[in-house]
């Protein structure tokens, strides 16, 4: 029986796996989930790769007090490559439930996609790696190292320390990293690019206390209108991301993403305008790009006549290949204090901050992976950016500068990772897993 048809044997009891995982409700944040539900999530992850000739699979405490599962399984010999498989067990808050069309924490099918929050970010990812070694068996054509780690999505950085303390751990000739995904449903991709990311807190204060808008109002400086004032400044009117010092007119060189494709994908509302003078490929992975991610004011139910005396924001700054994070952070901040009406008090404090990462093309992974691809999908693998963040990739790459790294994964744009109604389409994971045992054979061949 090859491969391919080991895999579809194998997908129905995969499914009941994938819904035990996503059962697991391993937000790593103790403050909205227990952290008995990571540590649940840990161990099922070593339990199954411990199952599978991971024999060494164990626990390892990172210094953000997150647990990673970590394991190497031998192949032929020491001369084979070796690889090193990634993907991450924690999972976003599902944000509001009301917003689900069904339970986030109970896979269910709709469609033909499987909807649960995980589902496709990062298990989804991992139940592929557990198919591939199922359909090869004992026949093993790599060196082969694990890492699946607890706090990706808190950014709080626990495996990017880990392995700067620990390189000889996960030195590996190729690292797979699976958290990113394809072009689309069947249009298989390697992601070569990632835009790093700033995370500020911005907070004004203008008065005291609240005061009576009536009174007050006219006189009494209002610290939420100074604030959407200063965040005005950081777009013009098209939606470009207009930060002085910042490069706004870069360009992406890659495959594209039709527009339609993308008001499809993200749910744009009949009439409302694409931001920005660059094409939706340029906006999303070539150039700078802010986002509101939260503003602290009263809600309207509720709301007073009352003028806001103090008010913070959180805001994300995207930062494309090319450009430092840190001069970004700098820009961001030295903008918003400028842009700060009379005299307010500002203070801009920094959350967090991941460089932009560039992944080299062209080796014998990059080709094998290429391969196996086509091989799986039927269709040839194109390469995209991500304007998502994974600091642990320059990581990587600062700590094993000759290894490979290829971004890949079960994720496409239908998933909605992130977002209520997280999905996966179960003939992505059936590929995906068919594409990484159809990469570990080739690459063992002509690494």
């Amino acid at each position: 029986m090859d491969l391919r048809s080991r895999i579809s044997e194998l997908m129905r009891p995969a499914r009941d796996e994938l819904a035990e995982f996503v059962a697991i409700r391993s937000v790593a944040d103790p403050r909205q989930f227990p952290p008995e539900e990571c540590a649940r999530a840990a161990q099922w992850v070593l339990d199954k790769f411990a199952g599978l000739g991971f024999s060494d699979a164990r626990l390892e405490r990172t210094p953000d007090g997150s647990d990673a599962v970590v394991g190497s399984r031998p192949g032929p010999g020491p001369d084979a490559p070796t690889v090193l498989l990634y993907a991450h067990y924690d999972v976003q808050p599902p944000l509001d439930d009301s917003a689900w069309r069904t339970p986030p924490f109970a896979l269910t099918e709709v469609g033909g996609r499987w909807y649960g929050r995980g589902a496709a970010d990062c298990k989804g990812n991992i139940i592929a790696h557990l198919l591939a070694l199922r359909a090869l068996g004992n026949d093993l054509p790599v060196n082969l190292k694990l890492v699946v780690e607890g706090s990706e999505e808190q950014g709080t950085g626990g495996l990017e320390a880990f392995v700067a303390s620990h390189p000889e751990l996960l030195r590996a000739d190729t690292i797979l990293v699976c958290d990113t995904g394809n072009a689309a449903v069947g249009r298989p991709a390697a992601t070569v690019t990632l835009r790093g990311m700033v995370n500020v807190v911005v907070t004004v204060e203008a008065m005291a206390s609240e005061l009576h808008s009536g009174m007050f109002g006219g006189a009494a400086p209002d610290a939420l209108a100074a604030l959407i004032s200063m965040l005005a400044t950081l777009r013009d009117k098209q939606g470009n991301t207009t930060i002085m010092g910042l490069d706004n007119t870069q360009t992406w060189s890659g495959a594209p993403y039709p527009p339609e494709q993308f008001r499809s994908d993200a749910g744009v509302l009949e009439g409302v305008t694409l931001l920005g003078d660059g094409s939706v490929s340029d906006m999303l992975w070539a150039r700078p790009a802010v986002t509101v991610l939260g503003i602290d004011c009263p809600p309207v139910t509720g709301s007073t006549a009352a003028i806001v005396p103090r008010t913070s924001a959180r805001l994300n700054l995207r930062v494309p290949p090319g450009m430092d994070a840190d001069d970004a952070h700098t820009a961001l901040a030295d903008q918003l204090r400028a842009a700060a009406p009379w005299g307010v008090h500002v203070s801009v404090d920094l959350e967090a901050i991941g460089s932009p990462f560039q992944a080299a093309v062209g080796g014998p992974a990059f080709e094998a992976m290429s391969a196996a691809m086509f091989e799986a999908y039927g269709s040839p693998m194109t390469t995209l950016g991500q304007g998502g963040s994974i600091p642990l990739c320059n990581v990587f790459a600062d700590t094993y500068p000759d290894a490979e790294i290829i971004l890949m994964g079960v994720e496409e744009p239908l998933a909605l990772i992130h977002a209520p109604n997280e999905s996966v389409d179960p003939n992505e994971i059936r590929a995906m897993a068919v594409t990484l045992a159809l990469f570990l054979q080739r690459y063992a061949r002509h690494a």
